[in-house]
């Protein structure tokens, strides 16, 4: 599907000063402090990794999808390099840019964020690693260093909050949020001992369950509303927008996910419904406000990184309909239960994620490069710095390839999932290069040729 994509007015290669200066504005947000672009960056490129990573481990466990074989160490391993690697690397890299410029708070201790990165990043692999083998001798100093790194984090980033001049609705979202990561880890770790002791029994799924839930909802999805809050508006020039719906959508998500975390874990079916009924109610007052947002936009046509964003909305809304589903059919339906949680992390978090990538990361290499030229002649335009085309051929890629693995799992046939998870990968690819090219695409010198795909 061929559909054109919005860029600025601005000519190609800008070599007016104002005209530079307009098309960073509207890209994203302002680059964080100096002493923090590294800890942003890296950060980024690991998240990227970790997505190529789970891109290709998802070819390996297409057949496991298929069989609704979601309680599969290897299905584990892989969904961690999704959820720890890709998600959690990338928000965490996120608001070590977006609390400083939005919310008036610089990183605590840049120091202490590397510390936290240089344990994190390479943690989640060997964990991923030693879930997917069963093996406790690389488990172990994958809980470890996963463990200290998440936790360093939380530290870094409620040390942050504390000192934010600006305590608004993304702020809470951010707190709240945080405190479920930690959450997150607490239950992580309980698994992570029953792999090998089998303490829990019987209770593991159940714990699973919540595990999944506090993770996606309670941190990722909770995050996610509060930048959007700010963010959306911004991407989409709707400086008008009513944005009342937010506090509702987190206080909904943050009551919520508890209550049915209690719920699936001790098996008081009220909660768990009363839970389900709470998440249901705060994701739809989300995906009203980003509505909102859309509808009062001033640029009428979508750029690429919106289209992502509004493609992972809809997979988001499709999960959040299968959920209460999958609750009343209970564990025993294991396809159904494998094809929620590929709705909501491949088809929605991964594609909503990316486009904010989209909009971010080339607004900051950017001003990181070629601010300083402002006054010395050419420099290119922020949308320059990646292909559109290939932008949009990789979320035609990403969306069929859901589909086929939705295929392959509602049909229970290997070689569909597998035919899907393949052109997953090939859209990741595609989004390497671009990130590539975002990266060193364009010379810094002045006068030279700038790179074409």
């Amino acid at each position: 599907m061929q559909v054109s994509e919005t860029r600025t007015t601005d000519p190609p290669h800008m070599t007016s000063d104002a005209a530079a200066a307009a098309a960073a504005a509207t890209a994203a947000p302002a680059a964080p402090p100096r002493a923090s672009q590294l800890l942003v960056g890296e950060h980024f490129a690991a998240a990227i990794l970790y997505l190529l990573a789970g891109a290709v481990g998802l070819v390996w466990i297409a057949p496991d999808l298929a069989a609704g074989m979601y309680l599969s160490p290897h299905v584990a391993g892989v969904t961690h390099l999704f959820t720890l690697g890709w998600l959690t690397l990338t928000i965490l890299g996120a608001l070590n840019q977006l609390l400083p410029m939005a919310l008036g708070a610089p990183t605590y201790s840049v120091r202490l964020g590397h510390v936290a990165f240089w344990t994190l990043a390479p943690g989640i692999g060997v964990f991923a690693y030693g879930v997917a083998a069963s093996s406790t001798v690389v488990l172990v100093p994958g809980v470890l260093l996963v463990g200290t790194g998440t936790l360093l984090a939380v530290i870094n980033v409620a040390a942050t909050l504390a000192r934010a001049r600006t305590r608004d609705v993304t702020w809470s979202a951010i707190a709240v949020g945080t405190g479920y990561l930690g959450s997150t880890l607490v239950l992580g770790l309980v698994l992570a001992h029953n792999l090998h002791s089998g303490y829990i029994a019987g209770a593991r799924v159940h714990v699973l369950a919540a595990h999944l839930h506090v993770a996606l909802v309670g941190w990722v999805l909770i995050v996610t509303v509060g930048v959007a809050h700010r963010l959306l508006p911004m991407f989409l020039v709707a400086p008008n927008a009513r944005r009342r719906w937010t506090p509702w959508a987190i206080m909904l998500l943050a009551i919520g996910v508890s209550t049915l975390g209690v719920g699936i874990v001790t098996g008081w079916s009220v909660a768990a419904w009363s839970g389900a009924v709470l998440i249901e109610a705060g994701f739809w007052a989300f995906l009203w406000q980003a509505y909102t947002i859309f509808r009062v936009r001033t640029r009428r046509t979508l750029d690429v990184g919106m289209r992502f964003a509004l493609v992972g909305l809809v997979f988001l809304a499709i999960a959040a309909e299968l959920g209460p589903v999958v609750l009343a059919k209970g564990a025993g339906n294991t396809r159904l239960a494998t094809a929620y949680v590929v709705t909501g992390i491949l088809g929605g978090l991964v594609p909503f994620v990316t486009g904010f990538m989209y909009k971010i990361l080339p607004s900051v290499v950017w001003i990181s490069r070629f601010a300083g030229r402002l006054h010395r002649g050419w420099v290119p335009a922020v949308a320059d710095l990646y292909s559109a085309r290939l932008a949009q051929l990789q979320l035609a890629l990403i969306v069929a390839a859901v589909i086929a693995l939705l295929g392959g799992i509602a049909a229970a046939a290997p070689q569909l999932a597998r035919a899907g998870a393949l052109l997953f990968l090939v859209g990741v690819l595609v989004f390497v290069y671009q990130t590539v090219r975002i990266r060193w695409g364009f010379p810094a010198a002045p006068g030279s040729s700038p790179k074409t795909p």
